[in-house]
């Protein structure tokens, strides 16, 4: 296990590695100037050039990329010298001096992920701090309704194979993957926010964290993820309806069910005991992909709802051209997918103790 964990971890540093650098490039050839972005309408040519020289804007792409691997690494060096780039400056940095080596200090740190352009200088761990929470509840929440309903009534559908239950379940899941996300979240909020909205007390728009009517403090507004979390979790419901009807169909037809069956076991018990939990890796598989992909990809229903999640904020962040809070994101994204694979691997083996780490 140890061995296993080790080596995945060597394998997600070089995958982080590389999608550092491609979204370092890839967002480095867009048109415009960083510098011009974040002075606005302040711009002059003295401040301009002010800039540059502070953020490193004024060096060769190769000397910035190499700086921007410096501010992610954990263990990295800084000139002692307060006009250079990597100087190590208190407000900039949370480090740990390590040692020194002429005008060079190498510390350990936190990783940087640099300032916004459009946050009057606001750090971009700061703006995830703030936005990844929401995302991260709105994710847990739909995909905790996709998999309770969709076990559910994947084994209903699988114990009334081609009777009218079972067509009416494979339906709703053929319209459940068939809708894209912004539809049913338009659809949704019109239709219980708006329409509805006497009998539901549901709103159209809404955030976790809400002013009061006072405009004096946040409060949690819990019925604001009702409408988000549900039409975040149509479409892996209707994925986990389908995976798990068709693999309790195979699991039904193994050796070791009819010999359940034989020595005079319930249909509950059989399915309790032996059926579900050997049928649950290819849904484990989807739900794994689906959770890392929700936090990833809740951008049109956190923007349509006004979930003030990190969806919204990349939204946001492309609007204006935020290139630090998108690079952050797509990094946070990458780990977080990192994490949940290396997560359900271990989750295989406890599933199905033939599967072996190697």
């Amino acid at each position: 296990m140890i061995s296993y964990l080790l080596n995945k971890i060597s394998y997600a540093i070089l995958t982080l590695f590389g999608v550092v650098t491609v979204i370092f490039f890839l967002f480095n050839v867009l048109p415009g100037d960083p510098a011009r972005m974040m002075l606005g309408q302040n711009e002059d040519s003295e401040q301009l050039a002010l800039v540059k020289q502070k953020y490193g804007f004024d060096k060769p792409i190769s000397t910035q990329y190499f700086y921007y691997i410096n501010d992610l690494s954990p263990i990295s060096f800084h000139s002692k010298q307060a006009e250079d780039y990597t100087f190590l400056q208190d407000g900039k940095y949370k480090a740990a001096k390590l040692f020194s080596i002429g005008n060079t200090s190498f510390v350990l740190k936190l990783p940087y992920l640099r300032e916004s352009f459009t946050k009057q200088g606001k750090n971009v761990s700061e703006v995830l701090k703030e936005t990844l929470p929401n995302t991260f509840v709105l994710a847990v929440s739909a995909i905790t309704i996709a998999i309770i309903l969709g076990v559910l009534l994947g084994i209903v559908s699988a114990l009334f194979k081609d009777k009218w239950l079972d067509k009416t379940i494979q339906i709703f899941s053929t319209l459940g993957m068939s809708i894209p996300s912004f539809f049913s979240a338009i659809l949704f909020a019109w239709f219980f926010g708006y329409v509805l909205h006497k009998y539901t007390h549901l709103e159209m728009t809404g955030s976790l964290y809400e002013l009061d009517d006072f405009g004096e403090a946040m409060h949690i507004k819990w019925k604001n993820l009702i409408l988000p979390a549900v039409v975040l979790g149509i479409r892996p419901l209707a994925v986990v309806i389908q995976l798990m009807r068709n693999s309790l169909l195979e699991v039904f037809n193994q050796d070791y069910i009819r010999t359940a069956r034989a020595k005079g076991l319930s249909e509950f018990q059989i399915i309790k005991r032996h059926a579900v939990k050997n049928a649950l890796n290819p849904v484990v598989t989807a739900i794994s992909g689906w959770f890392a992909s929700m936090l990833a990809g809740a951008v049109f229903v956190e923007y349509i709802f006004g979930w003030n999640g990190l969806g919204k904020e990349i939204v946001n962040a492309l609007n204006t051209l935020d290139l630090p809070v998108i690079m952050g994101s797509v990094l946070i994204i990458a780990l977080l997918f990192i994490i949940i694979n290396i997560f359900v691997d271990v989750v295989y083996v406890w599933l199905d103790p033939k599967v072996k780490l190697e």
